[in-house]
């Protein structure tokens, strides 16, 4: 079994001067996502991820929410703390809702999830955005209070950006009037100067809320690249269709080192910085990317020169 990373923060320490240490402290205490469909692949979370780690666990279009509640229910008895979303164009009404949360608090016992929207062009039912979730009442009703809530750092293919500003504004006064603990997650992004730009715009304008950020795990560069036109990823996609020019390239894996180690060097030199911890997206596959993040928060990586990426010590296939 490959050494596991999962090590909360202690309650006080000093951040590290060196950019390694920086980048170990950045990744400490990362977040994972799963889906049903590849939970049936997994013969044991625990052969990948530390007991103890967040797994956020998709409700993709087209899909069963019984299906989420299920590996909910499965990463609990096995040790970890799972965060389901919940998608609020693929729900019908609010029975539906009251279901799926109930489920989701009986079942596997859940304590936070993450609403969102819903990659569906037409909403199924009664919702057509997280926020009437959110207005619902349900996740209170239930005992529900650490929420994640959607960021969009190269804004969103189906929302015009005024919007997104605006839904923002929104779930910060959410949460000044209520008490849900809530923070935003963002989709996985490739190049770290559009997230900079974004999180010092959004802390600008009056932005409380801790950002968990959306890293890509280790895939191929086709791969990276389906995904990215799937969920209509914006700016950074410039930095894969670079890479793209070389067709030899295609099939190699590439790991996020220099997008990590450029994101923690202004998580750590910026104290306005708004960015808290990493979210990964295993793209390439659970085995892949957990084990590539272990070895990250364990030290197990040599700078590159220049301190802008690093390549780790083990052998990840």
């Amino acid at each position: 079994m490959a050494e596991l990373a999962y090590q909360a923060p202690p309650e006080t320490y000093s951040l590290p001067l060196d950019r390694k240490g920086q980048i170990v402290e950045f990744m400490r205490n990362f977040s994972i996502e799963t889906t049903p469909g590849s939970a049936a692949k997994i013969n044991d979370y625990r052969e990948h991820i530390a007991p103890g780690t967040k797994v956020a666990v998709t409700f993709l279009p087209g899909s069963d929410y019984r299906d989420t509640i299920a590996t909910a229910a499965r990463l609990r008895r096995e040790g970890f703390e799972p965060a389901p979303h919940i998608a609020a164009r693929s729900l019908k009404n609010r029975q539906q809702l009251e279901d799926y949360v109930k489920g989701l608090r009986n079942e596997a016992d859940v304590r936070q999830v993450v609403v969102l929207g819903g990659a569906v062009d037409r909403p199924v039912g009664d919702y057509s955005d997280s926020m009437q979730l959110l207005e619902s009442g349900v996740l209170d009703k239930h005992g529900i209070k650490k929420i994640g809530v959607a960021g969009h750092p190269e804004g969103s293919p189906d929302i015009r950006d005024e919007d997104v500003d605006a839904a923002l504004r929104w779930k910060n006064a959410f949460a000044e009037r209520t008490d849900a603990q809530m923070y935003i997650v963002t989709q996985f992004v490739f190049d770290a100067a559009p997230i900079i730009a974004w999180d010092k715009k959004i802390q600008a304008a009056g932005n409380t809320l801790p950002v968990h950020i959306g890293l890509p795990g280790l895939a191929t560069l086709k791969t990276l690249i389906n995904h990215a036109r799937a969920c209509g990823i914006g700016a950074s996609m410039r930095w894969l269709t670079r890479q793209a020019k070389d067709v030899r390239k295609l099939m190699s894996v590439k790991a996020p080192d220099v997008l990590t180690s450029d994101l923690a060097a202004y998580w750590a030199d910026n104290p306005n910085c708004g960015i808290q911890r990493v979210h990964m997206y295993p793209l390439g596959g659970m085995r892949k990317s957990a084990a590539w993040a272990n070895a990250v928060v364990q030290g197990d990586f040599e700078m590159k020169e220049g301190d802008r990426g690093f390549t780790v010590n083990r052998e990840i296939s």
